[in-house]
């Protein structure tokens, strides 16, 4: 065997074996529909990069300028480093790509090997987005879809009114979740967009157009098919939806989203002055790639390909001699001791219980939902006190009430991130979320805050951050979502209604360490 062989097959398998939480996380998330394109990417990015392979040609002499390939795979082993400390698979498997990006900079130098970014970068549409991002994401937008869709129906006189994320029909209700299954392919067509950007010969601008357009065409898509399903209602009723649906999938939304593109591109060659059809637009040439693939076995052995396996082997064998992180449990008292009473404030009524599609959306390991009213005062203005508790929070965790309350019917009315210690006559500050929602003529105020071992934190974000500096320096990846509501009734002022949801966090403060430890 080929030296050169020899030490990227070692590269090869020391990678494989330092990257396999990222890869297992990568498994489990193609498991889902709208990552189910995912074992697709590294084929087609492996296609892109013989094509482009075609047009170097073989080089038998020295190879430089490689110390740029040796930092990005040093790079790669650091933020994989962190992401197995913090127990977050999803922050190996990123760094698996920078690893791919470097080892292409070693064996082809630098002079070369920075023109196989396309490639490396198509790898990004294999992993799935962080929780935060997808929610929000995903959220915005199946609104948007469900405004257009409902907008396309009034525009055809279809009586329908959308609540959250509820389209009223009259005659039926379609959840936004199930009107909206086409964005599972948003993902893939973002996929094919950049690929089919790629292998376009147009100007730049055409490639920028196709590539961006693949998002608005497909919520568009989406708004239609949902426009379509209120008119099969409105006029043959609801018997005839499961049979439109199931015609209607999204892998239709798919199909009919790759057409537009292809118009698109066809639209924009029409207006180029150098005239050309789209076949001879798309650079589909795939003769030789079996011929490039060998060209592998001409790899040549280098100080930077021997160190950068080295440093992946030695990574490997340190992560063997650490002690197990994050498999333990910490020691808690579940929901169901929660105390009735909370100093001046008791429990009103019994405990709520979520729909079982929630409590699969929510995935809390222990969650409670009751009613506080004052005591002696139990028809006087309630508080709803919700908290959900996440044993480990790298798999997912807590969903911002940013993005749950608006899919319940409420609008954000207003919101702020606000200190609320001296409210408290508290020493320590104690961070949380201030928001005035609102449904039709009812006005509530939330308050609501992610506790970390004992830490009020108001930002989702800032939560993932700290999320995984726990996960690194003890191994801890668990935490909980705190929220209170009360309404605010007619007449009533909102610092009324702000000084009691205060009073009654002042009571709870106490009580929550023996539910929510802090050690």
């Amino acid at each position: 065997m080929h030296w050169g062989t020899f030490w990227l097959l070692v590269t090869i398998l020391g990678a494989m074996a330092f990257f396999w939480d990222g890869t297992r996380a990568l498994l489990a998330a193609w498991q889902l529909p709208e990552y189910s394109h995912g074992p697709l990417i590294p084929i087609l990015s492996g296609l892109l990069f013989l094509r482009q392979l075609k047009a170097v040609p073989e080089n038998s002499g020295a190879v430089r300028i490689r110390w740029p390939g040796v930092v990005v795979i040093l790079a790669a082993v650091a933020l994989g480093s962190l992401g197995k400390l913090a127990n977050i698979d999803d922050i190996v498997a990123y760094a698996l790509i920078l690893w791919v990006g470097g080892v292409l900079l070693i064996s082809f130098g630098w002079t070369t090997g920075k023109h196989f970014w396309p490639p490396v970068v198509h790898l990004v549409y294999m992993l799935p987005l962080p929780g935060v991002l997808y929610y929000k994401m995903t959220t915005w937008l199946q609104f948007i879809s469900s405004e257009l869709g409902v907008w396309f129906l009034k525009l055809l006189s279809v009586p329908v009114f959308l609540d959250g994320n509820i389209i009223d029909l009259g005659i039926m209700k379609l959840h936004v979740a199930e009107a909206c299954s086409g964005l599972n392919y948003l993902f893939p067509i973002l996929s094919f967009s950049y690929i089919f950007a790629v292998l376009y010969r147009g100007p730049m601008w055409h490639k920028a157009v196709l590539l961006i357009s693949a998002a608005p065409i497909t919520v568009l898509m989406n708004s239609v098919r949902i426009a379509l399903a209120g008119v099969v209602v409105n006029v043959y009723g609801p018997d005839w939806l499961d049979g439109f649906t199931h015609f209607f999938e999204g892998w239709v939304i798919f199909a009919i989203c790759i057409v537009l593109l292809f118009l698109l591109a066809k639209m924009m060659l029409m207006f180029q002055r150098q005239k050309m059809s789209l076949p001879q637009a798309l650079d589909l040439d795939t003769d030789g790639l079996l011929t490039q693939a060998m060209r592998l076995r001409l790899v040549q052995p280098s100080a930077a390909l021997i160190a950068s396996s080295l440093a992946v082997l030695m990574t490997i064998a340190v992560f063997q001699v650490l002690p197990q992180r994050g498999d333990y449990t910490v020691s808690r008292d579940s929901f169901v001791l929660f105390p009735r009473s909370l100093g001046k404030w008791q429990q009103v009524g019994p405990q709520q219980f979520l729909t079982p599609d929630v409590e699969a959306v929510l995935r809390a390991d222990d969650y409670l939902q009751v009613d506080l009213a004052h005591k002696g005062s139990s028809s006087g203005p309630r508080i709803g006190l919700f908290m959900a508790w996440y044993n480990d929070q790298s798999k997912g965790g807590v969903h911002s009430p940013e993005i749950c309350l608006p899919g319940g019917g409420w609008e954000i009315a207003w919101l702020e991130r606000t200190d609320i210690a001296a409210e408290l006559n508290s020493p320590t500050p104690f961070e949380l979320n201030k928001a005035i929602i609102q449904k039709g003529e009812i006005r509530m105020m939330a308050y609501y805050w992610f506790e970390q071992k004992g830490r009020r934190i108001a930002w989702d974000f800032e939560a993932k951050y700290l999320l995984m500096v726990d996960g690194i320096r003890t191994g801890r990846t668990d935490g909980a979502l705190v929220r209170l509501t009360t309404p605010i009734n007619p007449g009533e002022s909102d610092a009324t209604a702000a000084a009691r949801l205060n009073d009654l966090v002042a009571d709870l403060t106490p009580a929550l360490p023996r539910f929510l430890p802090v050690e």
